[in-house]
């Protein structure tokens, strides 16, 4: 998308624009951003929805699954009708209706260390919203080596966990300083089998959107190096500094 704002633009964001922090400056940064969805389910819907909301310039979403009855309790962008098709279709076609200006580049693909690379350097952030630790850590080390801000998300149950890694500045902690075990159980993230809250798929994935607009306009106190901890059943919410581990690569 263009950052240039005609009328129409300043109507639609007006009740961002008037915030003393975004301005018609900080509208115009979000306009020109470039922003990386790794998964188009229960995290990704809401982060793809506000930040094409919020005018988002370039959207690209990874995802090479099919709509199925069971996800529409918690992903937020489709509907019955839905059902059977690709979610990366379905969700282009959703953004676009929600906003025509922002411009939506879909990969029908399971990511790996080799497609990863051709896509990265097209985008400023990256978000994970993906369900198993493998592609979190392969995000985690790519985001590092490209220097590329990464905003991670895990759900379970009733629980959140959120991480920003701002791997442009200097190196404080990575994905892997805080899963210190050489070998973790997807059965963590595992919706089939833990269970989940559709509720808190939304609210994790609403927060990680915040965090890249954040990062955008650069205002704010983020969660660089940290993690904040959701118990969205007992409502307890915790921010804790991840340690630079010694033996971490990252170093």
């Amino acid at each position: 998308m263009k950052s240039q704002l005609n009328k129409k633009i300043i109507e639609r964001f007006s009740r961002q624009i008037v915030l003393k922090d975004i301005g018609i400056l900080g509208q115009k940064k979000i306009l020109s951003s470039k922003v990386l969805i790794i998964g188009a389910g229960g995290l990704g819907s809401p982060v793809a929805e506000f930040l094409s909301r919020a005018g988002v310039g370039s959207i690209g979403i990874v995802d090479d699954d099919k709509v199925s009855l069971s996800n529409l309790h918690r992903q937020s962008l489709y509907n019955t009708s839905d059902i059977g098709k690709l979610k990366v279709k379905i969700a282009k076609y959703k953004i676009n209706k929600i906003n025509p200006n922002t411009k939506v580049i879909i990969y029908r693909t399971r990511l790996n260390d080799v497609n990863f690379k051709k896509i990265i350097n097209n985008y400023d952030y990256v978000v994970d919203g993906s369900d198993n630790f493998m592609t979190k850590f392969l995000l985690n080390d790519l985001c590092l080596k490209f220097k590329k801000t990464l905003v991670v998300g895990a759900i379970s149950k009733f629980d959140g966990h959120i991480f920003t890694f701002d791997f442009k500045k200097e190196k404080k902690s990575c994905l892997r300083c805080f899963f210190q075990e050489t070998r973790i159980s997807d059965d963590l993230l595992n919706c089939e089998s833990e269970g989940i809250l559709g509720t808190v798929a939304g609210i994790v994935g609403t927060i990680q959107a915040n965090e890249i607009l954040k990062k955008i306009l650069n205002i704010g106190e983020g969660l660089d190096g940290h993690i904040l901890i959701l118990d969205l059943l007992n409502l307890n919410f915790r921010k804790v500094k991840i340690k630079k581990r010694k033996n971490c690569f990252c170093r």
